[in-house]
């Protein structure tokens, strides 16, 4: 039996090498018209405020090539992996609670726990059976 979730688009990733992570958050920071600011727990990302309302944006180091990618936020990881997977996606990886998938035509995104108000995901986000 499957069990009902919920989940949505959370935030829009901008993967930059590690070396040039600064310049890009610096870069998006102006291009978006937004504030840039570091995520103290979590170093890795830079915080993009108001850059695409509605949408949490960061510039995220990573020791890969240059990219965008997706966070999906959910209130069950595990099935909106499953969701996912019978829908073509392919696992990637894990870390932590953060599955990595790679969608067909070669896209990461990652499915994540709720990260955003309650209130806000419960009214935005799409409930699957």
């Amino acid at each position: 039996m499957r069990c009902m979730h919920q989940s949505r688009v959370y935030a829009l990733l901008i993967d930059t090498p590690e070396a040039d992570a600064a310049p890009a958050a610096a870069f998006w920071s102006a291009a978006l018209g937004a504030t840039a600011s570091p995520v103290p727990e979590e170093p890795q990302f830079t915080r993009l405020h108001q850059a695409l309302p509605g949408l949490a944006t960061f510039v995220q180091a990573v020791e890969d090539a240059p990219r965008f990618h997706l966070d999906i936020e959910t209130d069950n990881v595990e099935a909106e992996t499953a969701r996912l997977l019978a829908l073509g996606a392919v696992p990637v990886a894990q870390w932590l609670e953060c599955h990595v998938l790679r969608a067909p035509g070669g896209h990461l995104l990652c499915v994540i726990p709720v990260h955003s108000d309650p209130g806000a995901f419960k009214a935005q986000a799409t409930t699957w059976p």
